[in-house]
């Protein structure tokens, strides 16, 4: 019994049936036998016709078609798709390729109407908006090798000019742990230096506690790294000798730190730093950014997209879950920090590293200045300075024998 009556009687016909109907010369089997249509729809029809006679109508009204949208939305796509085509032709900016998912959510914001990345994309497509992928036939496997958080973190900085209408290039600094792949610290920096890289040990130690080990590349920062012996130049220490400072503040909290002798192998960070680059850059373009201190709030919330929404490729879970989830269930190697004997200040485990020797006059020489101790020590005795740069000043903090001897404060 086929219900669609609007496509086998016209309005009148209707009117007609139901007027003979009301009147009692047609019952009620004569007229469901006339409009093949069940008991259900036939007082539906009735109950409408009773309530407006004169407008009553069996049509519908005409839909737009679910797979086509407006002409103002499709416009609106084109001029986010073309923002992203000048991204990818500046040769300054790291964007190379599009991003729909991005673009789709740009859009829902102006239209405020849901539309998917597939849509988006189809229409890139036959715009001419898409770069096809390079064939990748040696691609690395993408696994989780560690079985709790805490085992492994992956630190490392990455240079780029991040907006377009920014002078200047940043370092954005990140650590990622290895089993949830949570971003534990992202922060943008206008120079990269070696206090920078300890803060941000700093920031992760105090936030997360003590993990087992570090990985990052043989950045000089991070490792001192000696190349074959030439008879043009002496060497007094080879690879690995010599701590450098980074390295020194991750050891006496406790961690180990291991390097990865190529990039391929940085790639569980290298991806996020990607994700970040990929979505910061286009959000700076959007707010045209123009000094680090605009930047940092966008970081943020990518950040926090990042951690808490985005479902992970990998994983197939949100960051976040899975970091909260290992905890719950007792999968952690992270251990409370604690300051190792004998300090009583993180300033002299988070901070930079100089020795100096005491000569005949009880004196050391720091940044040209002769500095009196206020016990005196044999000639030649090394003091340990613990140097902790700030803003406005820089704290130096001088250690014989696990005694503090002396705090000096000099204006930066």
């Amino acid at each position: 019994m086929s219900k669609q009556i609007h496509t086998r009687f016209t309005d009148e016909q209707v009117k007609f049936l139901l007027d003979l109907y009301l009147k009692k010369a047609l019952s009620l089997d004569q007229a469901l036998q006339q409009l093949q249509c069940s008991k259900s729809r036939f007082f539906q029809l009735l109950k409408k016709y009773r309530t407006a006679p004169e407008t009553f109508t069996i049509t519908y009204p005409k839909r737009n078609a679910h797979h086509r949208l407006a002409l103002e939305i499709d416009n609106i796509i084109r001029e986010e798709l073309e923002e992203t085509r000048l991204l990818i032709q500046d040769p300054n900016i790291p964007v190379f390729n599009y991003n729909y998912a991005y673009t789709r959510d740009q859009v829902v914001k102006r239209i405020k109407q849901n539309i998917s990345a597939q849509t988006v994309r189809n229409r890139a497509q036959k715009w001419g908006y898409y770069i096809p992928k390079a064939n990748q036939p040696n691609k690395i496997p993408r696994e989780v090798v560690t079985e709790a958080v805490g085992i492994l973190l992956q630190h490392d900085a990455s240079y780029h000019k991040w907006s377009p209408f920014a002078e200047a290039t940043w370092t954005l600094i990140t650590t990622i742990e290895d089993y949830s792949r949570l971003l534990l610290y992202a922060e943008l920096v206008e120079t990269e230096t070696t206090w920078a890289h300890i803060q941000a040990v700093q920031a992760v130690i105090l936030s997360y506690g003590v993990g087992l080990l570090y990985y990052v590349d043989s950045h000089s920062i991070f490792r001192l790294v000696r190349h074959r012996r030439s008879i043009w130049q002496y060497q007094r220490v080879g690879t690995d000798e010599a701590l450098t400072q980074w390295r020194k503040v991750v050891e006496r909290c406790g961690m180990q730190v291991i390097y990865a002798l190529s990039p391929a192998a940085k790639g569980k960070v290298e991806r996020p730093f990607r994700w970040l680059q990929d979505r910061l850059v286009r959000q700076c373009a959007r707010e045209r950014v123009v000094k680090i201190e605009q930047c940092r709030p966008i970081l943020a919330e990518e950040v926090k997209r990042y951690n808490e929404h985005q479902v992970h490729s990998t994983t197939g879970v949100i960051p976040r879950i899975r970091y909260e989830r290992a905890l719950k269930e007792g999968w952690c190697c992270f251990k409370p920090f604690s300051l190792p004997p004998p300090y009583t200040s993180i300033k002299d485990v988070f901070c930079l590293h100089a020795l100096r020797k005491v000569n005949s006059y009880n004196q050391i020489n720091w940044l040209g200045e002769k500095i009196t101790l206020p016990h005196a020590l044999k000639p030649g005795t090394e003091v340990e300075l613990h140097i902790i740069p700030k803003n406005e000043q820089t704290e130096v903090r001088f250690w014989h024998k696990d005694k503090l001897l002396k705090v000096i404060y000099y204006k930066s």
